[in-house]
């Protein structure tokens, strides 16, 4: 199969990963490393943009402009409405302090650097991290940050006739030396930095371009390599669905990660998508249509439930009970298949596609600035549930015997 032919498979992978996050931020002790399908993730988006881009070079038809574009309808859609949603419910239910973290989050994620903003406060893993609602836009900033550089060294590589696999597995190196360095003396640098996190997307670029340099490895040689090359690749298939779910089940928030931990995860995935749609793990159960249509809305799904879930655990003061983090999985679904349906699709696939993404980059600058906003006005005290707040607390009771009067 041409390596740029669509995969069900991979919409199955997807599914995999997002399900492993969602469970693991719903229900921790089931799930317990299900944070490990971020770096499914991340090697996934490797695969497939640097497959786009690759391709693009190769027939002459790539240009920064129209990657940008792309980028731009995929990711901007639902991650406005997303933000939109947290001010418009923050507004309401949220103090001055912790408006004000939420409009510094905003900020950051509308320009996609939460992972340097979350970085400067505290580790992913942290008690007080339940109570940031955009928490999880720390891996839409490495991803997008990886995209602002990797075009262009792609570029520059084929331009110049210089080897991309070369380029590839140095920087994939480079970043994996870093990050095996500083994850013990420095575990919250690890986890947000990009240089530390790249070698994960690097890793997806690398099979990209064995998929259309390698006949060999991407499977478009298996109809005359006999069985024995299909049942290795039954076997590789199976392996990375181990790796996978040995992660996911076995690892925990004292487990060093990402660090050498994060090979499992990120091999696993690397394997699953080497192994080709021929594969029967997954032509049977990763092109199945529940994980296919659950792999389509996996962005959306991914933004929606963390701050339902963060926002049920500040209303709660304390971790909800498992009928409401059921309730909000659900609904996080029923959220991401209507984006899906009524917003992301049509953006994407519409006809005004250049006025659509102007329109979108500058709705980003907006609430971005709106956030800002918050964030500088010190959570903007004016709004009614502050007052509320404040009036209940400096509500005085006089005292019968002395005629003093305290807070009550």
């Amino acid at each position: 199969m041409p390596p740029t032919t669509y995969r069900a498979d991979i919409d199955g992978l997807r599914a995999v990963a997002v399900l492993s996050v969602v469970g693991f931020h719903a229900f921790p002790g089931w799930v317990p490393g299900g944070f490990v399908g971020v770096d499914v993730f991340f090697v996934i988006s490797g695969f497939l943009i640097s497959t786009i881009i690759i391709t693009g070079l190769k027939d002459g038809s790539f240009t920064f402009t129209g990657f940008y574009a792309r980028r731009v309808r995929r990711i901007f859609p639902a991650f406005i409405v997303v933000l939109a949603a947290c001010f418009a419910f923050g507004w309401f239910a949220l103090l001055s302090d912790e408006f004000m973290q939420l409009g510094k989050h905003i900020a950051g994620g509308a320009g996609f650097v939460s992972n340097f903003v979350l970085w400067s406060e505290s580790g992913y893993f942290d008690t007080s991290a339940e109570t940031k609602p955009l928490l999880h836009a720390w891996s839409l900033g490495v991803e997008e940050q990886f995209y602002v550089l990797w075009p262009l060294l792609l570029w520059l590589a084929w331009k110049s006739r210089f080897n991309v696999a070369a380029l590839a597995a140095v920087v994939a190196g480079g970043s994996l030396a870093l990050n095996l360095a500083i994850h013990h003396s420095d575990p919250v640098a690890a986890f947000y930095s990009p240089q530390t996190r790249f070698w994960e997307l690097m890793l997806g670029s690398l099979l990209a371009y064995a998929a259309l340099f390698s006949p060999a490895l991407s499977g478009r040689a298996e109809p005359n390599a006999g069985a024995y090359r299909g049942t290795l690749r039954e076997l590789q298939s199976v392996l990375g669905v181990a790796c996978i779910v040995t992660g996911v089940l076995i690892f925990t928030r004292q487990y060093s990660f990402p660090g050498f931990w994060a090979l499992l995860p990120t091999l696993g995935a690397a394997l699953i998508i080497g192994a080709g749609p021929g594969a029967w793990f997954n032509r049977a159960i990763l092109s199945n249509r529940l994980l296919v249509w659950i792999g389509l809305i996996s962005f959306p799904l991914y933004l929606w439930h963390w701050p339902l879930l963060s926002y049920a655990r500040i209303i709660e003061s304390e971790t909800p009970e498992r009928s409401i983090r059921i309730g909000a999985v659900v609904l996080s679904i029923v959220l991401a298949g209507l984006t899906y349906a009524l917003i992301e699709r049509p953006i994407r696939f519409g006809r005004r596609r250049s006025a659509g993404t102007v329109s979108l980059v500058l709705l980003m600058i907006a609430i971005g600035g709106v956030g800002y906003y918050a964030y500088a006005e010190e959570g903007l005290e004016f709004r009614a549930v502050v007052k509320s707040y404040k009036n209940n607390k400096n509500e005085l009771i006089r005292l019968p015997a002395n005629d003093e009067v305290c807070d009550r």
